[in-house]
């Protein structure tokens, strides 16, 4: 399957928490590390984000020219997965002159400034590996994964994620209906746990950046 280089990139509480228990958007990353996100983002052909995203944090998705040293900024696609399409015409993503793709199952609703594609089967989930042949075939070599949980853990669970990033804040969120980076129905059996091989980890301010790959040999609980 052609597919880009998938970068996973969230930030967390040490309790594993991105957001509050309301799931009201909350400050995790520091100054640095948000320097970090927007560098990073300028390195991507594409950031792709879900559609809860969107409604509870309206994102405008965009790469800031104060965090970017050297050369020029680069704004990368931004793509929002929305298999109802829900998203509001008002939507932060959807304005100025940065493309937007939407990709829907269901009927297709014109918006301004907006391009729309059908990947799936009507009204059910937006099917992500079709998703991504269709991303390699438009010249999108590297995308950024942002969020939110749902997503994240689809692009794990398929084992399409090459680069996780994790940054972790000096902070305790609790909650036990506090939203966690991996959501979705996650594992339900050991065999369906996805390893990862810590690769490297830096402090960034009081935080400190965790870069894992995907674990190439298997491991049996015994062996950990």
């Amino acid at each position: 399957m052609r597919r880009p280089w998938v970068i996973v990139n969230c930030a967390m509480s040490i309790d594993g928490k991105i957001a509050l228990p309301s799931r009201e958007q909350t400050r995790i990353s520091n100054e640095e590390d948000i320097r970090r996100v927007h560098q990073l983002r300028n390195n991507c052909d594409a950031i792709l984000v879900g559609i809860g995203t969107i409604l509870s944090d309206d994102p405008k998705l965009l790469v800031k020219k104060k965090y970017i040293d050297k050369g020029e900024v680069h704004q990368p696609l931004r793509i929002v997965l929305d298999s109802r399409f829900r998203i509001p015409g008002n939507a932060q993503v959807l304005q100025g002159t940065t493309p937007t793709l939407v990709v829907t199952t269901s009927e297709e609703k014109h918006k301004k400034n907006v391009e729309i594609i059908k990947c799936g089967r009507n009204n059910e989930r937006v099917d992500i590996n079709k998703l991504m042949t269709y991303l390699s075939d438009r010249g999108i070599d590297r995308l950024l994964v942002e969020g939110g949980e749902t997503v994240i853990w689809e692009f794990i669970k398929l084992g399409l994620v090459n680069e996780l990033l994790v940054f972790i804040a000096p902070m305790v969120i609790g909650g036990i209906s506090s939203p966690s980076m991996a959501g979705g129905n996650g594992a339900q059996t050991f065999n369906d746990i996805v390893f990862f091989d810590l690769v490297s980890y830096r402090k960034i301010g009081e935080g400190i950046l965790l870069q894992y790959v995907p674990m190439t040999t298997i491991h049996s609980l015994n062996s950990r």
